[in-house]
């Protein structure tokens, strides 16, 4: 980012080395600011022209995986990520426009983002697991490999930058993309096996294309309705407390650019290398938790607390080691996700987790994306004044998925109790009994595994 906003304020060439610091006298303050706004407003225009064919693309596509297999929605991001990485290789390379990184950021979401391929992985998690405890454990496993191979990239980003120039970390993450791609296509194992020359379910192409473009909706009108008020309660749950983290994690590099803290790329790479141990940390949180008997929701409360103290804390830091300290309270931010995704996932069938995922990414996908766009735009509004201000306000945000818990924490004994009149009127000669072809009720089982992670999957 700071290579655009270099470039553009500047009309300089792409730099080299950066032997001179950001909070150097001969650099005003005002040209900081206009550099800090600059960046935040790149940010947000590459979000806006992203987010919209990403989101249709991960629809249609892990939708469409519960018919035709995982491995689609893991390959077609993967050729989207390689041209994304080739185009900033050419436009760092030949020197070009840089906006011409916006019309490459819309052509990479047409084969769909990191939402489409976490839904994809996700929904190829819940085909390979039937033990809840299991479910929620490997899902964190892929939050914590992310996390911690995005620590690596961090942390020899800055090095390389310094060695290398901007060409050759560029051409090395193409090279990466390739090989994740021939691993995609040449040696994963599809879960979900069909004869690609079957109609889907024995319809007709054009029905079987309308189920496809319906997928989602079939998932809450084929369920019952209270099982539904608790899927779209942990949606909106999940959205709400991602929006709220990434929106301040997005724009912690800008503030540590900005003075008084003035970072170079070594110090950034450091300190984007310790913020991605809390996937570590918090992956050994879920695990210690799950096994000792935690109750799934104590374990996302705690989750959301470190959050609210760790962007508090950002808010306020003004010298380096306090940046650096102010990362240790939010060690366990990480663990309400993978929680979620297993709870959800455990109260929908096996041919639905497709479609729960792709509702689920796109949810995640549009809460990022409106996350860093409104933070980007609050951040170049108050960075003159007051930049922490972007940080207090996502530490307050923190209250609405804290209030949800509180509510789905409440809903649970009351639906608890308005299901006992049922379950006493079937009582028969003394032996509780359920009508011929009835579906067993998912959400009373569910509502069981709100208090309990180890609970087996339906």
């Amino acid at each position: 980012m700071r290579l655009v906003t270099v470039e553009t304020q500047t009309n300089t060439t792409y730099p080299v080395s950066d032997n001179t610091s950001r909070c150097d006298p001969s650099n005003t303050s005002s040209h900081h600011e206009e550099v800090q706004k600059a960046a935040s407003l790149f940010s947000l225009y590459t979000e806006l022209f992203s987010m919209i064919p990403s989101l249709a693309v991960t629809l249609i596509l892990v939708a469409y995986s519960d018919q035709r297999g995982r491995k689609i929605t893991i390959i077609l991001p993967l050729i989207g990520s390689l041209f994304y990485a080739l185009s900033f290789l050419a436009v760092s390379f030949f020197e070009l426009d840089l906006y011409l990184l916006i019309v490459s950021s819309f052509v990479s979401a047409l084969f769909g983002g990191s939402g489409t391929l976490l839904g994809g992985c996700f929904s190829y998690i819940a085909d390979l697991c039937e033990d809840g405890q299991q479910k929620t454990l490997r899902m964190a496993g892929i939050d914590m490999v992310i996390g911690l191979l995005s620590g690596v990239a961090s942390l020899s980003t800055g090095y390389f930058l310094q060695a290398a120039g901007f060409n050759w970390p560029f051409f090395t993450s193409a090279l990466f993309q390739c090989f994740n791609l021939l691993y995609a296509v040449f040696i994963l194992e599809e879960t979900l096996q069909r004869p690609p020359d079957d109609p889907l379910d024995g319809s007709p192409r054009r029905t079987a294309m309308h189920q496809l473009a319906c997928g989602v909706y079939q998932l809450f009108a084929g369920a019952s309705r209270r099982r539904n008020i608790l899927l779209v309660l942990l949606l909106l749950l999940f959205s709400s407390f991602s929006f709220a983290n990434m929106g301040g994690l997005s724009m912690i590099t800008l503030y540590e650019l900005n003075q008084p803290l003035c970072w170079t790329e070594i110090l950034i790479g450091y300190g984007s290398a310790l913020s991605t141990t809390v996937f570590l940390t918090s992956f050994v949180g879920v695990t210690v938790f799950s096994r000792c008997g935690v109750p799934n929701l104590v374990i996302i409360l705690i989750g959301i607390l470190s959050v609210m103290a760790g962007m508090t804390l950002v808010a306020f830091a003004k010298t380096t080691l306090m940046m650096f300290l102010v990362r240790l309270p939010m060690l366990l931010a990480i663990m309400p996700f993978p929680v979620l995704r297993s709870m959800m996932s455990k109260i929908v069938s096996k041919n639905e987790q497709g479609a729960l995922f792709a509702c689920l990414a796109c949810l995640d996908s549009v809460s990022i994306s409106v996350a860093i766009a409104v933070f980007s735009s609050l951040y170049a509004a108050t960075v003159t004044w007051y930049p922490g201000f972007c940080f207090l306000l996502s530490a307050g945000l923190c209250v609405i998925p804290l209030a949800m818990l509180a509510f789905s924490g409440s809903s649970r004994r009351r639906t608890i109790k308005l299901g006992r009149p049922q379950q006493q009127s079937k009582v028969c000669g003394g032996r509780r009994t359920q009508r011929s072809g009835e579906r067993k009720p998912h959400w009373r089982m569910f509502v069981n595994d709100l208090h309990s992670p180890k609970t087996k999957r339906v």
